[in-house]
C-alpha cells in the first residue's frame, strides 16, 4: 500500500501560524492575561476578607490549602503581598499564616515565571542590549539562586517584577522556587504575625512584628538614596 504525503499547508496558514506563534504574538497574551487578571481581582476585591472575615463552613487543611491558592493567583494577578500577608495573620492565625503564605507566595512565583518564560522571554531576551540590563542578566543566568535569594530579602525590590525578570533570564526553576521559598520568609513573617496580632496593637510580639517591616523598609530606602547620589555623582 501505497503512503500518500500530508498536503502542505498553504502559504497563508503558514503565514498565520508565524504570526500567532511569534514571540511579540505570545508577548501580547501575556499582556492581555494579566490585564484580565487585574480587572478580575479589582471587580472581586480579595480584600473584602480583611473585614468580612473568612466563610464560616471553611475551616482546617481545607480553609489553609484554598487560602494558599487563592493567594497564590492573586499574587499572580499583582495583587500586593504586605495585604495578603496580613489577611494570612487575620484569617488563620500567625502559625498557620506563614505556612500558607509562604506556600501561596511560592506558587504565585512559580505562575508568573512560567507565563514570562513561555511568553515573554523570546521577545525580550533580544532587547537586553544596554549594560546595566546585560548585567542584570548574566547575575540572575549564573548564580541565580543567590542573586534570588538576595533580592527576595531585599525589601525594596517589587515581587511581580523580579518574577517576570528571572523569568526573562536563564535562570533554572529549582533555583528559583527554592529562592524565592526561603527568601520570602522573614518579611512575610513579620506581616503575618502583625496580622495576627492586629486585636492587640499595644503588646509587644505586634510592635516587634511593625519594626521588622519598618526596620528594613527604611534601610531599603537608605540603601537607593546612597545609590542614587552615587550614580548622579558618577
Amino acid at each position: 500500500m501505497l503512503d500518500v504525503a500530508a498536503p502542505a499547508p498553504k502559504p497563508a496558514v503558514r503565514r498565520a501560524r508565524a504570526v500567532l506563534f511569534s514571540p511579540w504574538s505570545r508577548l501580547g497574551l501575556l499582556a492581555a492575561l494579566l490585564a484580565g487578571a487585574a480587572t478580575a481581582v479589582w471587580v472581586w476585591q480579595p480584600h473584602r476578607l480583611l473585614a468580612d472575615g473568612w466563610p464560616p463552613q471553611l475551616s482546617g487543611a481545607a480553609a489553609v490549602v484554598l487560602f494558599a491558592a487563592a493567594y497564590g493567583l492573586c499574587t499572580a494577578a499583582l495583587v500586593p503581598r504586605p495585604l495578603l500577608n496580613l489577611a494570612a495573620g487575620v484569617l488563620l492565625g500567625a502559625q498557620v499564616g506563614l505556612a500558607a503564605a509562604v506556600a501561596g507566595t511560592v506558587l504565585g512565583a512559580g505562575i508568573s515565571f512560567g507565563l514570562g518564560r513561555l511568553l515573554g522571554q523570546d521577545a525580550l531576551r533580544p532587547l537586553l542590549r544596554g549594560r546595566w540590563l546585560g548585567a542584570a542578566d548574566r547575575q540572575l543566568s549564573r548564580h541565580g539562586f543567590r542573586s534570588m535569594l538576595a533580592i527576595r530579602l531585599f525589601p525594596g525590590v517589587p515581587f511581580a517584577a523580579a518574577n517576570y525578570c528571572a523569568a526573562i533570564s536563564r535562570m533554572g526553576w529549582p533555583a528559583f522556587l527554592l529562592a524565592t521559598g526561603l527568601g520570602c520568609v522573614p518579611n512575610t513573617a513579620a506581616y503575618v504575625v502583625a496580622g495576627g496580632h492586629a486585636a492587640t496593637p499595644t503588646s509587644p510580639v505586634f510592635l516587634i512584628a511593625l519594626a521588622c517591616i519598618a526596620v528594613p523598609a527604611l534601610g531599603g530606602l537608605f540603601v537607593a538614596w546612597r545609590k542614587r547620589g552615587r550614580l548622579r555623582g558618577a
